[in-house]
């Protein structure tokens, strides 16, 4: 049961981060319609500029979960790579009870009353033409949740490897690219021994030797 919640998180943020690229594109193309406007007509607003970083804190917040799931937060590692799967794998079951779940339960705690506050005051930004508060503080809540869960979804996945129910989840979920499967591609030519290499020559050469011989005969 605990697995297939796992995978249910995983699909959830699978697919908010799949489309939260989207947020980065209407942001770009706000930007770009905000400067046109303001080079052709001498005219701009700041609610063209707040919605932008609106969209930005969006996609960044929202996407967290898919990062995580991912595993494409920057890591600096100088000694967890070298020790053995099993205790990496205890350090980040420690790192998401004890870190990862407390900063998100208390980012929410905090935020959701400040979210429900700005929403009934009704809160506008202090710049002329500004937008509305409420929709960019929702933003928080949203994307700890999601973060929140996915950390509980890798935690699930991480017991469940240590006891032998899943695949390890410390493997990155992104495809290599075209660049990385060529550098893989000939690390293993070059640690495969030359019989390995070259055994499809080997073993095509009795076949030449016969077509040969056959073509002598006629």
């Amino acid at each position: 049961a605990l697995l297939a919640l796992s995978r249910a998180i995983d699909k959830l943020n699978a697919f908010v981060g799949k489309y939260s690229i989207w947020l980065i594109f209407a942001a770009t193309v706000i930007s770009a319609i905000n400067a046109i406007v303001r080079k052709v007509f001498n005219y701009s607003s700041n609610g063209f500029l707040e919605v932008q970083w609106y969209l930005f804190a969006w996609s960044f917040l929202v996407a967290a979960g898919y990062t995580l799931l991912h595993r494409e937060h920057v890591r600096i590692d100088v000694l967890n790579s070298r020790l053995p799967k099993k205790v990496q794998l205890w350090i980040e079951i420690l790192g998401l009870i004890f870190f990862l779940t407390p900063i998100c339960v208390l980012v929410l705690w905090l935020c959701i009353p400040m979210l429900g506050e700005k929403f009934a005051s009704g809160e506008m930004s202090p710049n002329p033409g500004g937008l509305l508060r409420w929709p960019v503080w929702a933003a928080l809540p949203v994307g700890f949740v999601l973060l929140l869960l996915q950390g509980w979804s890798e935690l699930i996945k991480c017991i469940a490897f240590l006891r032998g129910q899943g695949p390890d989840p410390t493997v990155k979920l992104s495809e290599k690219s075209a660049e990385e499967e060529l550098a893989e591609l000939l690390r293993q030519q070059a640690a495969a021994p030359d019989d390995v290499r070259h055994g499809h020559v080997a073993e095509g050469e009795p076949q030449q030797r016969e077509d040969q011989h056959g073509r002598e005969a006629q």
